[in-house]
């Protein structure tokens, strides 16, 4: 632990947290010096989380108030925030705060929508609130770090598992001027993308064996993936139509568009293949991309089909690692200066 540097984890008894906890327990370079929760102070990580019980069976949840006191003591280097949407940016704000008092560096990335949106107007218009500290908002980058070169701003609002699979696809296709400025998504994602709390969805006999559109050409989503792609390549328009699929962990999203004069599919694959060379982490393929091929990994897979009009895109990713707390990481070691595959160069685990 005095070779690592200290991170923490805010909000920490949901599913993302727990992926947070598990690639904090074989990552190289960072270590946990906290994790805290209110509801759960002072009990046991693994009662919460049994499949870790064996990586920090000595460490409890800490409150708030106790995660403060070790940023305040510079005893805490970054903090992934697991909160939900509207809870988390005004407890980053406090610890933020709380840390430029006691002029102790601290770096984050928030896995809620709190930060990903660049005017406190378009958050309000999204999520019906008003933003609780909009003079945060330009601390905050947001992207997927396979479309944004560099640290561009000192925290990181990681997109979410919908917008990483759709932004994925989309992104390297606007940038070659291949595609028209539209899309029509269809993405199925696993029971986890909803978090731990039961709901109506959510209860196993209404998911198993069934799936279901929901929201559909509404869902908050959307205006994310549009702002995000326009910036990482070119304005464009969404038709989106997310559904609930009958596993547990896993996103399959399907884009269809219609071509640019003079492109075709060879034009599509070589674009995907160029944007994505350099990238740990995403693999372009020829056939039909499975979710048993990346579930458990930071991994995403992709192909492209066309004939002489159109073109389909086909993305898989897992929502709880690529989608939050995996593509949280990239970003964390890229702002803290270590290997960007450091703590995730973790298979697929396969038939789960």
């Amino acid at each position: 632990m005095s070779e690592r540097l200290p991170v923490a984890v805010l909000g920490g008894t949901g599913y993302v947290a727990g992926e947070f906890l598990r690639l904090l327990a074989s990552h190289p370079q960072l270590g946990l010096a906290a994790v805290s929760s209110e509801s759960r102070a002072g009990q046991a990580v693994g009662a919460t989380f049994p499949n870790l019980s064996s990586a920090w069976a000595d460490t409890r949840f800490c409150d708030e108030a106790e995660l403060a006191k070790q940023v305040a003591g510079g005893r805490v280097r970054a903090l992934f925030s697991a909160l939900p949407h509207g809870a988390a940016a005004a407890r980053i704000d406090s610890l933020l705060k709380t840390a430029e008092q006691a002029g102790a560096p601290l770096t984050v990335v928030d896995a809620s929508a709190d930060f990903r949106f660049r005017a406190a107007a378009d958050y309000e218009r999204v999520y019906g609130h008003p933003h609780p500290c909009p003079d945060r908002l330009a601390q905050f980058a947001s992207a997927l770090p396979e479309h944004l070169a560099g640290c561009p701003a000192p925290h990181v609002a990681h997109p979410g598992c919908f917008v990483t699979s759709v932004l994925l696809g989309i992104v390297p296709l606007l940038n070659a001027e291949l595609v028209a400025p539209e899309f029509h998504v269809s993405a199925i994602t696993g029971s986890t993308g909803v978090g731990r709390k039961l709901g109506e969805t959510t209860h196993h006999p209404e998911r198993h064996g069934n799936m279901f559109a929901y929201q559909p050409l509404v869902h908050r989503h959307r205006p994310e993936i549009e702002q995000l792609a326009t910036e990482a390549a070119a304005p464009c328009k969404v038709h989106f139509v997310p559904h609930s699929g009958a596993w547990a962990r896993g996103i399959h999203a399907t884009i269809h568009g219609r071509l640019a004069s003079g492109a075709d599919l060879a034009a599509l694959k070589a674009a995907l293949a160029g944007a994505y060379a350099g990238s740990p982490f995403v693999e372009v393929i020829d056939t039909p991309p499975r979710l048993k091929d990346v579930t458990g990994s930071n991994r995403a897979r992709l192909a492209v089909a066309a004939d002489a009009e159109a073109f389909v895109v086909m993305v898989v990713i897992d929502n709880l690692l690529k989608g939050a707390a995996g593509g949280a990481l990239q970003w964390m070691n890229r702002l803290l200066s270590l290997p960007e595959d450091a703590g995730l160069r973790l298979p697929g685990a396969g038939w789960i």
